[in-house]
């Protein structure tokens, strides 16, 4: 059996793992390299874990009911959905980082805390901790001349090809009955 058939077949289990991978890339990004994210980096997380529960439930849901004919389409084409999904926030945002368009005002920063008076007086005693604002149009890290936001654009958009190319599966990708 090819490999394309294989991951077509299994293409829950793959996303599973891709989309977990990502969510780690991004939280290591954030914890040891000192990144922190925007509000447009975590509503793009936002999109793998909506991923993460549709595809661990329909690979739970395969696992469990033995099915030989693997992963069920319509799992799929809901990833699809997802990670086209991701595809175009992460486009917009690297869009905005470009300075091809305008970001929304909540993307100028602010909108990660509650702001109360509690929280503004424990500012001013420094017994809060303050947390930086981060816009959205800055660039803090490239890997050969994309930002993070462009990087995901491409992933998100090649895993969108592959859920569907996995919906679509032919019929003779399935294993015979059996």
């Amino acid at each position: 059996m090819s490999l394309y058939r294989v991951v077509t077949r299994w293409w829950t289990l793959f996303a599973l793992a891709a989309s977990l991978s990502l969510l780690a890339a991004a939280h290591a990004f954030e914890r040891f390299a000192g990144l922190s994210p925007c509000n447009l980096c975590l509503k793009q997380r936002e999109v793998y874990w909506l991923a993460v529960a549709i595809a661990l439930t329909a690979s739970l849901w395969t696992l469990i009911s033995r099915a030989s004919r693997g992963t069920p389409r319509v799992a799929a084409f809901l990833l699809f959905i997802v990670f086209l999904t991701g595809a175009v926030t992460a486009g917009f945002h690297a869009g905005g980082e470009a300075g091809w368009w305008e970001l929304p005002a909540l993307c100028s920063g602010g909108g990660g805390s509650e702001i109360n008076i509690e929280r503004m007086a424990a500012l001013a005693l420094g017994t809060a901790e303050a947390t930086p604002v981060v816009a959205c149009d800055a660039v803090t890290w490239r890997f050969l001349g994309l930002s993070m936001a462009a990087w995901n654009t491409l992933i998100a958009a090649g895993l969108a090809v592959m859920s569907l190319l996995a919906a679509k599966r032919p019929k003779d990708a399935r294993a015979p009955r059996g």
